[in-house]
C-alpha cells in the first residue's frame, strides 16, 4: 500500500523525510549509481533502527521489557509504519538499481552478439603489402662495425681500447 506524501510527512522525521523523497520517482531517475548506493544504506540503517525501536515498544506493551523511556509506550502503530515506509523506500531503490544494473549487462549481451554475427572484421580486408619473412638488415658499408665481435670490429675496439686485450 502507498502513503500519501502528506502521511510521509507526519510519520518521518524531516532527514527521514527527505531520504524518502529522494527515493521517489523523478529525484530516483536523476540519481547516479553512486548516490543510489549511498542513498540505500542510509535509508536501510534508518529502517533497522525504527525496526528495533518498534519491536521494543511492542515488548513493552505486552510488559515483557521494562520502558525505555519516562513512561511505557502504549502503542507502536507509528514506529511500525515508520518501518514500513523505510522499508518500502529500500525496496524502491533497490529495484531501481537492479534495473539499471540488469539493463547494462543486456546491453553488454546485445554487443557481444552483434560483434559476433559481425564475424571476423579482418576476412573484408584487402589484401596488402606484407613483410613475407620478415625484416632484412640493410647493411651500411660506409660505417665500420664498432664494438662488433667479428674481426674488423675487434680491430676497431682495439684501437680505441689503447692496447691489446
Amino acid at each position: 500500500m502507498s502513503a500519501s506524501r502528506r502521511r510521509e510527512q507526519r510519520l518521518l522525521d524531516t532527514n527521514e523525510a527527505e531520504l524518502v523523497a529522494r527515493s521517489h520517482r523523478p529525484d530516483l531517475s536523476a540519481a547516479d549509481d553512486a548516490q543510489i548506493s549511498e542513498l540505500i544504506r542510509l535509508l536501510r540503517e534508518r529502517r533497522d533502527r525504527a525496526r528495533d525501536v518498534s519491536r521494543r515498544q511492542r515488548r513493552e506493551v505486552r510488559g515483557k521489557a521494562a520502558p525505555s523511556g519516562t513512561r511505557p509506550a502504549s502503542d507502536n502503530s507509528g514506529t511500525r509504519e515508520k518501518a514500513a515506509l523505510l522499508a518500502a523506500a529500500v525496496k524502491r531503490v533497490s529495484k531501481e538499481r537492479e534495473r539499471r544494473r540488469s539493463t547494462t549487462a543486456s546491453h553488454a549481451r546485445r554487443a557481444l552478439v552483434m560483434k559476433r554475427a559481425a564475424g571476423d572484421p579482418a576476412a573484408n580486408r584487402p589484401p596488402s603489402r606484407t613483410s613475407n619473412h620478415g625484416m632484412h638488415p640493410v647493411s651500411d658499408d660506409t660505417r665500420a662495425p664498432s664494438g662488433a665481435l667479428n674481426e674488423e670490429g675487434q680491430e676497431i675496439a682495439r684501437r680505441r681500447g689503447g692496447g691489446p686485450r
